[in-house]
């Protein structure tokens, strides 16, 4: 039998009232050239019966048991999929436009430097399309080829690319890397963020396809429930192990980049209103443990430690919190005395509103 271009893998554990839309979607599609492996992940509920209802031979029904827990399942789905081009799409989520796959596939046949593909979408919440998600840029996107180190240099900063936008051409999952079990939360990101690191990235602007925002039986909202330590822990660890593999590859620039990318996901973390609900994650003691963990010295090790104080800073002086801002800034310039940047603020910050107006003209021309 002849190997189909695309191979879609749908994950699905307990939707099986939302399959249907997600099925449906995929064999709407104008580019018909797929298979679709729907991997019930041992549900309890009428998965089964509703997947072995769609009535074409391209979509077929694999059933786990015992329940492998999602990652496993994404892994096994990959790994049993036939197709030069793999998108993973969670059964709870649905393409929005039937040309989307004909896009994504003409992309990728004829830019074999593109690892992957993907484009925004529209978040749904109790079936009203909401906002859209996961744009490149907020200054009026086109469609594009990425060079992957200028999408990885945004992308450590923190994911944008959805889950269920991103087709993947299969040789980046047998030669990179398939999901990390040891990242549930936030895997995907570290893949998109990996891929990225070997090739480039496609993009088009327009939404197509849609993302069941944060329902009770999503992923997103069963891990932060379970674990929000380990969750910040994989934030964290994504930009130290990619500059990990950048140095072994030689990619010094990225590197660079991946070190500012640690300082800015520990202050993001100790002052983001998410994870002070956390008892122990994220305060300065876990920072310095955490610090002993990386392969880094203590001069770089130094430099985090100014730019994580200079990024809370930055954290409470958007926030209104003047005193707590001043004092992370002294905190910083106690590490690294030579941060101009760090004094400019500093001394802005008396001047109020006037100081604010002047602060916004200088970071204006970063």
């Amino acid at each position: 039998m002849k190997n189909p271009i695309v191979s879609f893998v749908v994950p699905c554990y307990n939707l099986a009232h939302l399959l249907p839309e997600c099925i449906n979607s995929i064999l709407s599609q104008t580019f018909s050239d797929f298979e679709v492996l729907i991997m019930d992940d041992c549900s309890p509920d009428n998965t089964a019966e509703v997947a072995q209802s769609f009535q074409d031979p391209r979509v077929k029904h694999i059933r786990n048991d015992p329940n492998l827990g999602h990652l496993r399942n994404y892994n096994k789905g990959i790994t049993l999929s036939r197709g030069k081009y793999v998108w993973l799409i969670s059964a709870d989520d649905y393409l929005r436009k039937p040309y989307i796959l004909e896009k994504y596939v003409g992309l990728l046949d004829n830019h074999p430097n593109v690892g992957y593909v993907f484009c925004p979408g529209f978040g749904v919440r109790d079936q009203i399309e909401t906002r859209v998600l996961g744009s490149y840029s907020n200054r009026g996107d086109n469609d594009r080829i990425i060079p992957g180190h200028v999408l990885l240099k945004k992308l450590l900063r923190g994911n944008f690319v959805l889950c269920p936008s991103g087709m993947v051409r299969r040789e980046c999952y047998d030669n990179v890397s398939f999901f990390p079990l040891t990242m549930p939360w936030a895997g995907d990101w570290y893949l998109w963020c990996l891929f990225a690191l070997y090739y480039d990235v496609g993009y088009f602007a327009e939404p197509m396809l849609c993302y069941r925002e944060h329902h009770d039986l999503s992923m997103t909202t069963k891990l932060t429930q379970e674990s929000l330590e380990g969750c910040a822990a994989e934030e964290v660890s994504i930009p130290w192990i990619i500059r990990k593999k950048a140095i072994d590859g030689g990619y010094t620039n990225v590197a660079k980049e991946c070190l500012s990318a640690v300082a800015e996901s520990y202050a993001r973390i100790i002052a983001s209103e998410r994870y002070r609900g956390s008892s122990s994650f994220m305060n300065f003691e876990v920072l310095e443990e955490s610090l002993r963990r990386y392969d880094s010295s203590e001069t770089e090790k130094n430099w985090v430690r100014a730019r994580v104080y200079e990024s809370v800073g930055n954290e409470f002086y958007w926030q209104g919190d003047s005193t707590s801002a001043n004092r992370f800034y002294q905190m910083a310039l106690n590490k690294n005395p030579w941060m101009i940047a760090v004094h400019t603020k500093r001394l802005l910050l008396p001047l109020g509103k006037h100081g604010d107006n002047l602060r916004r003209i200088l970071l204006s021309f970063r």
